[in-house]
């Protein structure tokens, strides 16, 4: 039977509250997520002790928080408070005070033990392979920095770089002066030699998590004039970061609030905390940072999980491939047609070469759209091209970022009916590179698609040879394989306008 388990993670920010439904495999899938700006940190940095109208706020989130987790019918709850607590005279008094008040036993934890729970929730949401990766996860109190060796924790620091306590230090003037930028960044700097040192190794890439993480993404997602439903794995360069630091600095905060992709409820500490983002990826030399939406409270839940036994460290380790299955199984996919749809088309991909030239990423992509392109059908048959397009949009896809997800939705949508048109939404979205790849890799699953018009995997091998402005592709398999000779030539239009070619099909 299902249980149901809860979350809290007590920031000096805020307050988040996770509930999530669990199987006894130790799938689990998320009910609630419940989010209070508290401030609980307003004024410590300067009073050392959480003030009477902080508390409050605390007070009143975590009744309502409570009020909620017992309507839901959870059994097992977890709390833990972390940087502004742990600084705070009176953060044992108001441990003591909310489990009183509102019946929720709060753990106090470490910095170390922060870092941990972050490391724990990438290494659930992240394919990590052997390569060196920085994990950032960034509070308003503190900042936890975590090495990891492919999925194994090399290193791991808790620094006192929070947004908040940054914020009320350095950048008291609205807008924030120069000369107090400069200061701060110097601050930061000293403080990241000083901790981290210079790094030895090269770093691949950057996870990072927090506030100011998902609140970057939503800036930059609104620069580009992108529309995706989440920033989970979205992807932003340093050369935005430090663009965005330079646009939010020269505003006041009522500018800032009117900043799209940004809470205005973080207006006010957002400079502080791109800075900071900013001064990591200068000195760990890294261009790329990938955001993890979930976090410590994430993390709360996975450990919680663990230790009931549910889930192991080797379970937490998802692959991309098993992730697609699994979400086409709960479609009821017809997983001989898709596999073999898949199998023909990575064929024709690699037969491309080497006039054509595709990234490593693009078959994977390819792969995930071919495995889904009829999971519409779980909805309706009519349509049922436009239906898969959604239920892949809003799927939660381990290891594919935003503008992946919205790739791979494309792709599919495109193995029947209409060809791309800017003037269908979803196809408008995207960049001109992406639209480009859309048409080429939609053209290769359409193709393969007719291939099998029967369903009968009668095709085993698709020969390809570039001659000229022609594509030449010989069909080998056993019996008659005229029905899915004409499917081809029937579904080959996507694929000779997208590659400008004449495409010739026979068969053996």
């Amino acid at each position: 039977m299902n249980s149901r388990l809860a979350a809290i993670d007590i920031g000096t920010n805020s307050i988040r509250c996770i509930i999530v439904e669990v199987t006894e495999t130790g799938e689990f899938r998320v009910l609630d997520d419940e989010k209070a700006t508290v401030r609980l940190g307003e004024g410590l940095a300067a009073g050392g002790a959480i003030l009477p109208a902080a508390w409050e706020r605390a007070r009143q989130a975590l009744l309502r928080m409570r009020k909620i987790i017992d309507g839901l019918g959870v059994e097992s709850l977890t709390a833990v408070a972390t940087s502004a607590v742990r600084q705070a005279a009176n953060g044992g008094e108001f441990l003591a005070a909310m489990l009183q008040e509102t019946g929720i036993e709060i753990r106090l934890i470490s910095g170390e033990e922060e870092a941990q729970l972050a490391a724990l929730s990438a290494r659930h949401n992240f394919e990590l392979d052997n390569t060196r990766t920085l994990l950032v996860d960034i509070g308003g109190g503190s900042v936890e920095i975590v090495t990891l060796v492919g999925d194994h924790v090399d290193e791991i620091a808790s620094l006192p770089l929070g947004a908040v306590v940054l914020t009320e230090r350095y950048l008291a003037g609205d807008p924030v002066s120069e000369g107090s930028l400069k200061t701060l960044r110097n601050q930061v700097r000293k403080t990241l030699r000083k901790e981290l040192g210079r790094p030895d190794l090269p770093v691949q890439y950057l996870i990072g998590s927090g506030g100011t993480m998902t609140s970057i993404a939503g800036m930059v997602m609104a620069l580009r004039k992108e529309q995706f439903d989440s920033v989970h794995h979205y992807e932003v360069l340093r050369s935005e970061v430090v663009h965005l630091l330079a646009m939010l600095a020269r505003k006041d905060q009522k500018g800032r609030r009117a900043v799209p992709g940004l809470n205005p409820e973080r207006a006010d500490i957002i400079v502080a905390g791109v800075l900071v983002v900013d001064e990591l990826m200068r000195q760990f030399r890294v261009n790329l940072l990938r955001i993890n939406e979930k976090g410590i409270r994430e993390g709360l839940i996975l450990k919680a999980l663990a230790e009931r036994g549910l889930r192991s460290d080797q379970s937490n380790r998802r692959d991309w491939r098993q992730v697609v299955e699994d979400f086409a199984r709960s479609c009821h996919f017809d997983e001989g047609h898709s596999r073999h749809v898949n199998r023909l088309a990575q064929q024709i991909l690699a037969g491309l070469a080497p006039r054509f030239v595709f990234e490593e990423r693009a078959a994977q992509l390819l792969e995930a759209a071919a495995l889904l392109h009829d999971i519409g059908y779980f909805i309706s048959y009519a349509q049922h091209h436009k239906h898969s397009y959604h239920l892949i949009r809003h799927a939660d896809l381990l290891g594919f970022s935003p503008r992946e997800r919205e790739v791979i939705a494309n792709i599919a949508r495109y193995h029947r009916k209409s060809l791309p048109k800017k003037k269908h939404d979803g196809f408008a979205r995207l960049c001109a590179e992406d639209r480009l790849l859309v048409r080429r890799l939609g053209g290769v699953l359409r193709l393969a698609d007719g291939l099998d018009r029967r369903r009968a995997l009668l095709v085993d091998e698709v020969r390809c040879a570039c001659e000229g402005k022609s594509i030449r592709m010989v069909l080998a398999g056993a019996g008659d394989l005229s029905v899915e000779l004409y499917g081809g030539q029937a579904k080959g239009d996507l694929f000779s306008e997208a590659f400008g070619c004449r495409l010739e099909l026979t068969t053996v």
